[in-house]
């Protein structure tokens, strides 16, 4: 009995020793854990940099470009559209904002116009590989370097993709991550850079091209269905391809940072879903179907959009401003208190909306209350090189450059819209003053511009009105 007390008594005292020893260690492990776990996190959210390094946008031959006559006449003699088409086309383009420089595929300079599929894959050869080719002697980068690929045309869908072409031409790494994104309109340029900026939070030290153009060729409609003329009458040939790193050593030799990017898709509502519409008419005629529910579903998707980056650019006291005015309307419904619109203008320095067209820009002028200063690149954009869908924003960049107009620290909005319907903003903020640059496509006719555009101010052809 006494050897068994003592057993006992023993074990007692070693669990009571052990367990004061132990409690301290489990709790230095335990926060040593949390430590780690927390470290992890914070390393797993926090966002590396991503940098703009440079951009290049595609100017054609001299023998591409065509005045608004010139497309009247081949319209008319085409034997494809009936008078009344042919007079709709002449109005159209009298309100449109477009000059007499812009740029037509070859296909459609030719007597009898053969939009095969032959003549696409050469559009698309041109613009994509003479955007690349120039952005890479601007940058000097290495091609074998570029891990990260995206490409962006609405309309030219082959196989092999356009992301394929272009890693088949330039004899890109095995390795390359690389994306083809088809059917996303006009906006469907800054979604690029969105998932791009999204794919170089996931690979470090890495380049990334991003290539936005689109094919005219196969957009052209051949048929007197005037909902689905509009893309006869306002889009051009373009392209643009732009550089992307997150790599550390890069910082000092970028143009620009970005800061925000920001997405909506309305595709959910039916009216902004078939406002643009790709489809056959009577006859089997492809062609892209507008309709007058276009100008509610851009207004409603770019609203949409710039709430979202307000909250994320906007000064305090425009936030307070615009927060006092909503609340002031709904307690006084029947008050007639005019809705506050948010002076943007204090947020960035350079505006530049997508060139849908020249009713659409006077839109976003009117409900963001930009001045005809802001306005000046992209009207001046749409009016030299016409509406060239996802790559127009980057023309706009390069006018603004061209003049002179980019400072150290300013802020860069981009905006563009499109069929889903979908809205995209990005925000740069410039790390240096960009100066003159013999490789920008407005150089040798900067000094031209500003120029007043004239336009006809008759009453708007139906398509560019609102829906009741």
């Amino acid at each position: 009995m006494p050897t068994i007390n003592f057993t006992l008594k023993y074990l007692q005292e070693d669990h009571v020793y052990s367990s004061f020893n132990t409690a301290p260690k489990l709790i230095l492990i335990t926060l040593l854990v949390s430590l780690l776990l927390l470290g992890f996190y914070m390393i797993k959210r926090s966002s590396c940099g991503v940098y703009l390094i440079d951009f290049a946008c595609y100017k054609p031959p001299d023998a591409q470009k065509c005045t608004k006559q010139f497309m009247l006449d081949k319209a008319k003699h085409s034997g494809y559209f009936s008078e009344e088409t042919v007079y709709f086309m002449r109005k159209v383009l009298g309100k449109s904002g477009i000059g007499d420089s812009t740029y037509l595929a070859e296909v459609y300079l030719a007597n009898i116009p053969d939009p095969c599929m032959k003549e696409s894959r050469r559009e698309m050869e041109l613009s994509v590989f003479g955007s690349i080719d120039m952005l890479l002697a601007k940058t000097g980068v290495r091609c074998e370097d570029i891990g990260i690929l995206v490409v962006n045309c609405c309309i030219y869908n082959t196989m092999p993709s356009l992301s394929s072409m272009i890693v088949n031409r330039y004899k890109l790494k095995e390795s390359i991550i690389s994306y083809n994104v088809v059917g996303m309109g006009c906006s469907a340029g800054l979604m690029a850079i969105g998932l791009a900026e999204q794919l170089l939070q996931v690979h470090h030290d890495s380049y990334a091209l991003v290539m936005s153009t689109e094919s005219i060729t196969e957009n052209c409609y051949l048929g007197d269905d005037r909902s689905k003329f509009l893309t006869n009458c306002l889009f051009r040939v373009g392209g643009a391809a732009i550089l992307l790193s997150n790599r550390p050593s890069d910082h000092n030799n970028c143009k620009y940072k970005l800061l925000h990017t920001v997405h909506t898709n309305e595709s959910s509502s039916d009216r902004s879903y078939n406002c643009i519409v790709q489809e056959e008419d009577d006859a089997g005629r492809r062609g892209i179907t507008v309709n007058k529910d276009l100008f509610n579903a851009a207004s409603t998707v770019v609203k949409s959009n710039v709430t979202a980056l307000g909250k994320l650019i906007l000064p305090v006291s425009e936030k307070l401003m615009y927060l006092t005015n909503n609340i002031a309307r709904k307690l006084r419904p029947k008050a007639d208190i005019q809705p506050y619109i948010p002076d943007y203008s204090k947020s960035v320095e350079l505006f530049l909306p997508h060139v849908g067209g020249k009713p659409m820009l006077d839109e976003l002028q009117k409900n963001l209350g930009f001045d005809e200063n802001a306005m000046e690149s992209s009207r001046m954009t749409l009016y030299r090189f016409g509406n060239t869908s996802s790559s127009s924003i980057w023309y706009e960049l390069a006018y603004a450059e061209a003049k002179g107009r980019v400072k150290k620290g300013d802020r860069v909005w981009q905006i563009a819209f499109g069929s889903g319907f979908k809205c995209s903003s990005v925000v740069w903020r410039a790390l240096r003053t960009v100066d003159y640059d013999e490789m920008n496509l407005w150089t040798d006719e900067i000094d031209e511009f500003p120029v007043d555009v004239d336009c006809d101010d008759g009453p708007l052809p139906i398509f560019f009105e609102r829906s009741k």
